[in-house]
């Protein structure tokens, strides 16, 4: 993210820069050269409803502008607008509704000759979490530096009477380690074996971490790890959640 005096961005996120040979640059502290999205509060919205944040409250879609410097320039003009069936958005506030279920729409952001896009998915209400691999076990090896477990993970779901696919994919659950209480005993990973608490439901809903092992802090006390998972709506827990997970550990035999 760049930040004000940073120079500017490499790759514009939202849009190229619209240059010709025989247009004047703009230099002026208050022209727009470049501009770029801030993360969206959320991957996506739930039918009927506005984007929200991770703790429930509605939030708009935000950039920030830069001049020819780098330098940020203070509430750009912006005028929003959805290009793709599924949303609705407020031109001004940027407030998004959704409007029908898909993978993905897309919101034009237009200010001074510069644009650029924006995706969003459309979900259904999450109403329950269920452990999908709640239990599983890992058999670590004291010679091996890194012993990471398979994925711990959890379905959402809605409660539908007619549809015939109940899975609510592109919304955030996150996971916390309630025990062992030593954090560079177990920790939460992503595939990549990056740290990470926070994951997006796939198509099928499903949403997981693994668990990385330092052995060389085991003691003979810890035999698992117990993992909770988070699935709120409008900042609370849906039914389910937090949803509980546990990973055996024992070494390899």
């Amino acid at each position: 993210m760049s930040k004000s005096g940073a120079a500017i961005p490499l790759t514009v996120i939202a849009g190229a820069i619209l240059l010709a040979a025989c247009t004047e640059i703009p230099s002026g502290a208050n022209d727009i050269l470049s501009f770029q999205f801030d993360p969206l509060p959320s991957p996506s919205v739930v039918l009927g409803d506005s984007l929200r944040d991770s703790l429930g409250v509605a939030k708009g879609i935000t950039l920030k502008a830069f001049n020819f410097s780098g330098t940020e320039i203070s509430s750009p003009p912006v005028v929003f607008r959805a290009i793709d069936r599924g949303i609705r958005v407020d031109s001004l506030t940027g407030i998004v509704i959704g409007d029908s279920v898909r993978p993905s729409a897309r919101i034009v952001a237009a200010l001074r000759g510069l644009s650029g896009t924006v995706s969003i998915a459309v979900t259904q209400k999450p109403d329950t979490v269920r452990g999908s691999n709640a239990f599983d076990s890992l058999a670590y090896s004291v010679l091996d530096t890194i012993n990471i477990s398979n994925e711990l993970n959890v379905r959402v779901l809605t409660y539908t009477p007619v549809a015939a696919d109940s899975s609510v994919g592109s919304y955030l659950v996150s996971f916390r380690i309630i025990s062992p209480g030593d954090t560079a005993l177990a920790r939460l990973v992503n595939d990549n074996g990056a740290r990470s608490t926070i994951d997006t439901t796939n198509s099928s809903g499903i949403a997981g971490r693994k668990i990385k092992l330092d052995v060389t802090r085991l003691t003979s006390l810890v035999d698992s790890v117990i993992v909770q998972a988070f699935v709120k709506y409008r900042g609370v827990n849906v039914r389910g959640s937090p949803a509980r997970l546990v990973l055996k550990v024992k070494p390899k035999t």
